[in-house]
């Protein structure tokens, strides 16, 4: 999709914009400016159309933009921060990574404004509206191999939770393995893809999604109950730029902790985060279906339940959700 932001710093005003107007002050057609604002239409962003006045957005305009990231960010994390770079669109951050993971530098970050493609748990689709979500990847190098890294997409569910409970959110959850959830709908989602060696060295490459606010249409459109963080927080939430250098920087402290001492050290955290604890659940596992009750996590990350004969089984994979009935 065509770069958009020339098109909605022009609408920043939160005023009615003509068509005409737009097309003269950014040197294109109207039927240019009519594709760009039916573009951004269909991928999420609500721009409104006010009759014989013109465009306008609801809500006001917050672009990332890396100088701004790295203003904000402390000296100390600025020192070890890699590559960041921020993308109008991109098939998704994740993908771009692993294109480029061999010419990157540790604790690299990619922010993308909008994913064709974004990816989460099994395949499924994860899509964020431009400039209403904060969707991006980080790349980190182990020296461990792929058997020291167990637990750790929890591990970043951890650092993102207490980033958003920072910035004023309230009630924020886990699911087990990789959903920030409020109000049982989920808010924000995490995939890990490990690349190296078996044993060591190798990398993860660390993608992370979080709504902040998400339109009523697009939220008809999902499978899903979803949130976001203007529902869970009271009073406004901090700035995109601001909330993206508060989880670089979160970011840059867990991987340093979890390179030392693994996911134990962050297990005590995620129980106090973990909305599957003591919940009856609906397992699928190995093609099959079953009854359990949720028993928190192991020193690994591995969800822990309670069978229906009693007994506690270790899962390291496995869909799970709470049962209603």
């Amino acid at each position: 999709m065509t770069d958009c932001r020339k098109l909605l710093q022009a609408l920043a005003t939160r005023q009615p914009v003509s068509g005409a107007k737009l097309a003269a002050q950014l040197g294109i057609s109207r039927a240019a400016i009519w594709k760009q604002v039916e573009g951004l239409r269909a991928n999420g962003l609500p721009i409104e159309a006010q009759s014989g006045r013109g465009y306008m957005l609801p809500n006001a305009l917050d672009l990332l933009e890396v100088d701004t990231i790295c203003q904000a960010l402390p000296a100390s994390v600025r020192q070890r921060l890699g590559t960041i770079e921020v993308h109008w669109v991109l098939d998704s951050s994740s993908s771009e990574m692993q294109r480029r993971i061999e010419g990157l530098k540790n604790a690299s970050f990619i922010f993308t404004e909008l994913q064709t493609h974004g990816r989460g748990r099994r395949g499924r689709v994860w899509q964020v509206p431009p400039t209403l979500g904060l969707t991006f990847s980080l790349l980190w190098r182990f020296d461990k191999g792929f058997a020291g890294l167990a637990g750790l997409s929890l591990a970043v569910g951890v650092a993102v939770s207490e980033v958003l409970a920072r910035c004023g959110a309230r009630g924020i959850g886990l699911k087990w393995p990789n959903d920030v959830q409020y109000a049982s709908a989920k808010m924000g989602g995490i995939l890990v893809e490990l690349s190296g060696e078996f044993l060591g060295p190798c990398q993860a490459v660390m993608g992370i999604g979080i709504n902040l606010r998400l339109p009523a249409d697009m939220r008809k459109q999902l499978d899903q109950p979803v949130s976001d963080l203007a529902e869970a927080c009271v009073g406004e939430f901090p700035a995109r730029n601001t909330l993206a250098a508060a989880l670089v920087t979160a970011m840059i402290q867990a991987m340093d902790c979890f390179a030392k001492r693994g996911f134990a050290a962050f297990q005590q955290r995620y129980t106090a985060l973990d909305v599957l604890q003591g919940q009856n659940l609906r397992v699928f596992q190995s093609g099959r279906f079953y009854q359990a009750r949720g028993a928190g996590v192991d020193r690994r990350g591995a969800l822990r339940v309670v069978n229906e004969v009693g007994r506690i089984e270790t899962l390291d994979s496995a869909e799970v959700t709470v049962r209603t009935s």
